[in-house]
């Protein structure tokens, strides 16, 4: 997906605009877009968003658009996100161990 996008990118002449800081700001663009599907929603609306077959195409096209810029973002900085994602995991699984006294 990331060389795609690169692909992508490079037949429109786009490189020039893909900096960090232009990828991280429509990144967070992007997610904005995702939460205002669920701003005013009940936790109980938000967990039904996706029987509703208009709302489920908008959030799979906002979740497809932070997916893109967050590659586009790690293509830039060659960051690889399912190595960073694990590390991540990894870290949190330390900082945060499973608690012996706590039933399931």
């Amino acid at each position: 997906m990331r060389r795609r996008l690169a692909e992508f990118a490079a037949a429109r002449h786009w490189q020039p605009y893909h900096t960090p800081k232009n990828l991280v700001a429509a990144l967070s663009v992007e997610a904005s877009e995702l939460v205002e599907i669920f701003q005013w929603l009940t936790p109980e609306e938000s967990a039904r968003v996706m029987t509703d077959p208009d709302t489920a195409h908008r959030v799979r096209d906002e979740v497809a658009d932070v997916l893109a810029y967050l590659l586009q973002f790690c293509e830039v900085l060659d960051v690889d996100p399912l190595a960073a994602l694990a590390a991540k995991i990894e870290r949190n699984e330390l900082r945060f161990p499973v608690r012996k006294d706590r039933e399931s």
